[in-house]
């Protein structure tokens, strides 16, 4: 694990969110299409709040981002009654293998508890099991827009 990684909150004037909003648009773009890489950088931005939902978090190596993740509000345009979400987990590939998106998911559930939620939401195609590893549980396997996903869901309650 690299233990010189910071774990930064993203805000709406940062330098890294063309950056992070390219990752997201390269890995999920195809959730939304018809949408430029300017209105992602935007819409991105917007994510970016101060505190509690919506919140982006990067990890970072020196000055460079290495990894990403999200609370936001909502992610699932037809599941809006769940709320908030886990959401843009992203790790460049040259630094996967390392507990980095394990780390950024428990930054997100750090802010979301500490916000007063008690449970909060994801969906994923393929990472079900690194989820589960992290006490998410499966809530329904299910199609959204075209792909594959299981909707999991995270008990904040319980945890310390």
């Amino acid at each position: 694990m690299d233990t010189d990684l910071r774990f930064l909150r993203i805000d709406d004037t940062s330098p890294h969110i063309a950056t992070l909003a390219g990752w997201a648009h390269g890995e999920w773009g195809h959730l939304h299409p018809g949408r430029s890489l300017a209105a992602a950088v935007e819409s991105f931005r917007a994510d970016c709040g101060p505190a509690g939902v919506p919140s982006v978090f990067a990890a970072m190596a020196g000055e460079c981002p290495v990894g990403m993740a999200s609370l936001v509000v909502d992610d699932m345009s037809d599941r809006r009654e769940l709320t908030p979400w886990l959401a843009s987990v992203y790790v460049l590939p040259e630094w996967r293998g390392r507990e980095i998106a394990s780390r950024l998911v428990g930054r997100v559930e750090e802010e979301a508890r500490a916000h007063g939620h008690r449970r909060f939401y994801l969906y994923t195609p393929d990472q079900q099991a690194l989820y589960r590893r992290l006490g998410w549980r499966d809530l329904e396997d299910r199609h959204y827009r075209g792909e594959a996903v299981t909707i999991m869901q995270r008990d904040l309650a319980s945890t310390p």
